[in-house]
């Protein structure tokens, strides 16, 4: 998109991010909401840093992600303050001078010591201060006030058109990512090999990455959030599952695909999985309660089990004696924006829990959907060693093709994960839409 019609977009964007705040600083009784981007954090005892990663209300309001110890200081009716950290540094490279679709519409006041913040922060009146405690200045420490935050977030689900285009583009960064990984390991490559492919086509660093990625070679793509990069390739390539992302102005994607090696029945197995996937996806409505949707998903998965000749039981009673969730034990998505996993997937605006359903304590989303809202779609089928083992020691155990499942275990598991915007309508397939470009 050509700058000024991103600026128009990010325009239009900050007067909806300042109503929002007008709105929860009216809740909570407070005159003027102060951001602070974060500090710099070190090692114990050491003098090397972490990755910086600001404060997400403050990306909210600015695309600034290598900036510690700026603030933005909002009153309502006023134009925003942007206090934009630039030291005089020789050891490293500071921040450029502010440019971009999104400075005119800010008070910039430059500082090259942090402590020189408190200058440009309101002295009176009541301020809402939003932050980690380390980001502290004399006379503004971090209240992070409940009220303010819950209506903050709850109202964050609904993404505005610039917050869809910067998602859009995300998507776009991380296809080519997930193509030349698709390609390195048909190619044989290591773990390792396959993350530098993938980082190498999105154009992102581990350290700027939204997440670490996970790439799991074989079994390792029954371990769900999978840690580890094995530098040696394994002696068969039997499957890769890799769930990876990419990053635009603050704003994440966050995307998942298995590939096998040609063997029919996990080949079988991964085409059951994307067509229930698919037509989860389409589900996406306005109205839709997504523990519903959940729900759904555990008997289209159980339909694949059974139809597979995996497990001999009706899908609703597999859901109901917690069969499925041996083999799909995670959530079927999440909010994705400014964080992956994005905030306010439980709660009403007064921070009100909308409680899961019973016994599936790890979905990430309980909100009914609206226009506006973005979610993965990430259905799942495992063979996690741990979990067989207990579900093979249960009276349901009976019900599995024990054969079956550990002829399968060797290729882990499959994954396949699209974020889908709800919209008026039809769903808009972000994910897909990506893919199909490329």
């Amino acid at each position: 998109m050509n700058a000024p019609d991103l600026a128009h977009l990010y325009r239009a964007h900050l007067q909806v991010i300042k109503a929002r705040a007008d709105r929860a600083l009216e809740k909570g009784g407070f005159d003027h909401l102060l951001v602070a981007s974060g500090v710099e954090k070190f090692e114990f005892l050491d003098d090397r840093p972490y990755p910086f990663k600001p404060n997400a209300q403050f990306k909210a309001w600015v695309p600034l992600l290598r900036h510690p110890a700026c603030w933005v200081a909002y009153t309502p009716g006023q134009r925003p303050v942007l206090v934009y950290y630039q030291p005089d540094d020789y050891w490293h490279v500071p921040p450029s001078p502010p440019s971009g679709f999104w400075v005119d519409e800010f008070d910039i006041r430059i500082i090259a010591d942090p402590a020189e913040a408190t200058r440009h922060l309101p002295a009176g009146g009541r301020a809402a201060i939003l932050g980690e405690a380390d980001a502290a200045l004399p006379g503004f420490g971090p209240n992070n006030p409940k009220a303010v935050i819950d209506s903050l977030h709850y109202h964050r689900a609904y993404k505005t058109p610039y917050e869809l285009d910067r998602m859009r583009a995300a998507q776009r960064r991380a296809v080519p990512g997930h193509l030349a990984a698709r390609a390195a390991f048909q190619a044989g490559a290591s773990e390792a090999r396959i993350h530098a492919a993938y980082l190498a086509a999105t154009g992102h660093t581990d350290l700027d990455a939204p997440y670490g990625s996970i790439v799991g070679l074989n079994e390792h793509g029954a371990t769900l959030h999978y840690q580890y990069k094995d530098a040696g390739p394994p002696s068969r390539h039997r499957s890769l599952l890799i769930d990876a992302g990419a990053d635009v102005d603050g704003y994440a994607s966050d995307i998942t695909r298995t590939w096998g090696d040609g063997d029919a029945r996990f080949a079988e197995l991964v085409a059951a999985v994307e067509a229930e996937q698919l037509a989860l996806c389409a589900k996406v409505r306005a109205g839709t309660d997504y523990r519903d949707l959940h729900l759904e998903c555990h008997l289209r998965l159980g339909g694949v089990l059974r139809t597979l000749g995996l497990v001999d039981m009706d899908p609703g009673d597999m859901l109901a004696r917690g069969v499925t969730s041996t083999f799909f034990p995670h959530g079927l998505g999440h909010p994705i924006g400014l964080q992956v996993h994005d905030v306010a997937g439980f709660t009403d605006e007064d921070g009100v829990l909308i409680p899961r359903p019973e016994g599936h304590p790890y979905l990430r989303m309980t909100r009914t959907l609206a226009p506006g809202m973005v979610v993965t779609i990430e259905p799942g089928l495992y063979f996690i060693p741990t979990l067989m083992a207990k579900l093979r020691a249960r009276p349901e155990g009976k019900a599995v093709d024990w054969a079956a499942v550990e002829a399968l275990a060797p290729w882990g598991g499959v994954r396949i994960e699209d974020e889908v915007h709800c919209t008026d309508g039809e769903p808009e397939n972000l994910t897909r839409d990506a893919f199909a470009a490329a």
